[in-house]
């Protein structure tokens, strides 16, 4: 029986590469015209959000969104959630219509293919490097001005002890919502880690909750309560995830 998993396990996630490969391979050439210029990210947007549903249902994800509160049209958001899984990008993608751009680490620029639209649509960081934070920085601001709203995960990373429910979140994306004024969204991934975990040997399809918390205003605020908004946020998030593993 173990066997037989493992072979499960490793076929799977073959599959998984398989799907991420299809969907660009086959809208590659309209990829490529909607990167050509910065104007042309919303087009590449909606195609990311049909490649991450590919993937979801291809993998036999099913997912279960619970909306506390509707992100409007034309208005950036800083978007913040826990990180447990590879499937948390492709989850992301499909709880919004409104185009946002991911702050990720640049080790996934080196996934073939993938990678090449990865480093160019995406803020890549390297968490090893204090000017690259500076630049992740700057470029996020470039991206809020143009309208479009910054997703991070604010761990900074997926918790290598593996027990950790919920790690430490870093200032980034709360100066960032701070210093434009923009409403905080904390989601609640649920399942990500049970069903596709960073650790090979793992996971298997089934359902996937995501709840999508209530906004958490920044309009008046200052550098002074950051860590008081970053706190609160953490809690929002911690507190879901502990209701989850009750249920």
């Amino acid at each position: 029986m173990r066997a037989l998993k493992i072979i499960f396990w490793a076929l799977w996630r073959i599959w998984f590469y398989i799907l991420m490969t299809i969907p660009i391979l086959v809208m590659f050439p309209f990829l490529v015209l909607s990167i050509l210029t910065e104007n042309g990210y919303p087009y590449f947007f909606k195609m990311a959000r049909i490649w991450a549903k590919f993937i979801l249902f291809g993998m036999g994800f099913h997912y279960k969104i619970d909306r506390t509160q509707a992100m409007e049209c034309q208005k950036s958001y800083m978007i913040v959630a826990n990180h447990t899984s590879m499937a948390d990008i492709m989850l992301m993608l499909v709880l919004t219509r409104n185009p946002f751009v991911f702050v990720g680490k640049k080790e996934l620029s080196k996934i073939p293919l993938f990678g090449f639209f990865y480093k160019r649509t995406c803020i890549l960081v390297d968490r090893n490097s204090s000017k690259s934070k500076m630049e992740v920085f700057n470029r996020a601001q470039k991206r809020i001005n143009q309208g479009l709203s910054i997703c991070i995960f604010p761990e900074g990373g997926v918790p290598c002890d593996e027990s950790v429910l919920l790690d430490t979140f870093k200032d980034g994306a709360f100066r960032l919502a701070i210093e434009h004024q923009i409403p905080i969204v904390p989601i609640t991934f649920g399942d990500n880690k049970k069903r596709f975990p960073y650790a090979f040997w793992g996971g298997s399809p089934g359902f996937m909750r995501v709840k999508i918390h209530s906004h958490v205003e920044t309009l008046g605020k200052t550098g002074a309560d950051r860590k008081q908004i970053r706190e609160e946020v953490r809690e929002i998030i911690y507190d879901q995830l502990v209701a989850f593993d009750s249920k």
